[in-house]
């Protein structure tokens, strides 16, 4: 079954900062949140899809289990190269059946694993959310991590207030991911995403049922975007963002990562 965008994280030194920048783009952004293996979030949301601005505030935290190891361990050591987008995750339906389908196809990076925090309202009063994971691995991209999520209370997740955006914005249209091989990476992200890839010159793209993810060239990256891809010597990057309504199309790089935002028709 093909998964479409859930969130994206885009990890940063400084988590106030990047609030800013984001509010400053003309981006919603929500309140802070804490993980119990040390990491702490903002949320910016669309309809179904959402940017999760992490950093790891507080390492003494982690533990031995899959989340401090999987994100907040992952996502500490990557801080420590560079800021940037750390983690593609995919919607989950079912997050045991999508773990089913990573280890049939030999991506399986652990097994669905649970959490649940508290949350905020525009109101101020606190709600529980809650979400699965299971995670992916391709081999060839260490500086990636993949997963899906499954959320158990969506209803206290999704709030239309915080879709607003004064930039226009409506939602993610897609991501993209600069590889110096892209062919290299093609099984894998086709079994991740559970839909097929389409080749484009020196790479290849997989429309899903919410935005597009394209792996190309570090050239084509820079053809496209008009600003040098983020060093992909060591592995392949997820490098940017590109964004659907907004009132001006503009390229803003932004810690570490790279934001497009198209016009609205």
């Amino acid at each position: 079954m093909p998964r479409g965008i859930d969130h994206i994280v885009h990890a940063v030194r400084d988590l106030d900062a990047a609030a800013a920048l984001y509010r400053g783009l003309g981006f919603t952004v929500g309140a802070r949140n804490k993980h119990p293996w040390g990491t702490h979030n903002y949320i910016v949301q669309f309809p179904s899809c959402f940017i999760e601005l992490l950093t790891l505030a507080e390492p003494e935290k982690l533990g031995s289990d899959g989340f401090s190891k999987l994100f907040g361990g992952y996502n500490g050591d990557f801080l420590k190269r560079g800021e940037g987008l750390s983690l593609l995750i995919l919607e989950s339906k079912d997050a045991k059946a999508d773990y089913a389908d990573f280890r049939n196809a030999g991506i399986a990076a652990s097994d669905v694993m649970r959490f649940e925090r508290e949350a905020k309202r525009p109101d101020g009063s606190t709600v529980k959310v809650g979400f699965s994971l299971a995670f992916a691995e391709d081999k060839d991209a260490p500086d990636i991590h993949f997963a899906v999520c499954q959320q158990h209370y969506p209803e206290n997740f999704w709030n239309p207030a915080f879709q607003k955006h004064a930039n226009g914005v409506t939602g993610i249209a897609g991501v993209v991911i600069v590889a110096e091989k892209p062919t290299e990476h093609r099984t894998f992200m086709q079994s991740f995403a559970g839909a097929s890839a389409a080749a484009i010159a020196d790479g290849f793209v997989i429309k899903t049922p919410r935005g597009t993810i394209d792996v190309m060239s570090p050239s084509v990256f820079t053809q496209r975007f008009g600003v040098e891809a983020q060093n992909t010597a060591r592995a392949a990057r997820l490098a940017a963002i590109h964004f659907s309504g907004a009132k001006a199309p503009v390229i803003e790089p932004a810690m570490g990562a790279v934001l497009a935002f198209e016009r609205a028709d």
